[in-house]
C-alpha cells in the first residue's frame, strides 16, 4: 500500500490510506484540483509474477470508480511494477476464470471443488503502469 501511495503521491495525486477496517478499499486518491476521486484496493506479489491471488469477492465486488493496483515488489529493475486494473475488468476475468477451472476436470479426471480462490493474470502487461485509467486527469506537475 505505501508504495502505490508513494507512487501516487509522485504522480501529484492525493492519496490517503485507509484504516483497516475499511472494506474493498485499500486506498483513497484524488486528482491535485481535487475534482475527482478513485478508490484503489492494493494486491501484492513479493517476487515477480503476472498473476495476483484474490479473494471470492473479487468476482462480484466493482464499481465504476473502484480499481486494483496489483504490485510486483520483486521485479528484474529493483522497482516496484504497478498494474492498474478496472474492477469490473477484475470482476469480469476471474468469475469467468473460475467458472472455467471448476468445469476443467483435476489431475486425476474428478471434478473439482469450488473454494474462495480467485486469480487475475495478466500476462500481456496490458495494464501496467495504465494510471490513466484512473480518470483522475494528468497530474499536475510540481515547480
Amino acid at each position: 500500500m505505501y508504495a502505490v501511495a508513494a507512487e501516487l503521491c509522485r504522480q501529484g495525486y492525493i492519496a490517503s490510506l485507509t484504516v483497516r477496517n475499511t472494506k474493498g478499499v485499500d486506498i483513497l486518491v484524488t486528482s491535485e484540483d481535487t475534482t475527482r476521486t478513485a478508490a484503489i484496493q492494493v494486491k501484492t506479489n513479493q517476487g515477480y509474477s503476472d498473476c495476483w491471488m484474490l479473494t471470492e469477492g473479487a468476482d462480484t465486488y466493482h464499481s465504476q470508480n473502484l480499481f486494483y493496483v496489483l504490485v510486483n515488489l520483486g521485479t528484474p529493475q529493483g522497482s516496484p511494477e504497478f498494474r492498474i486494473v478496472p474492477s469490473k475488468v477484475v470482476a469480469a476475468y476471474v468469475s469467468k476464470s473460475h467458472r472455467d477451472w471448476l468445469h476443467t476436470p483435476g489431475k486425476r479426471g474428478q471434478q473439482r471443488k469450488d473454494n474462495s480462490v480467485r486469480k487475475f493474470h495478466d500476462k500481456s502487461g496490458r495494464y501496467r503502469d495504465r494510471w490513466e485509467l484512473l480518470g483522475l486527469g494528468a497530474a499536475m506537475s510540481r515547480e
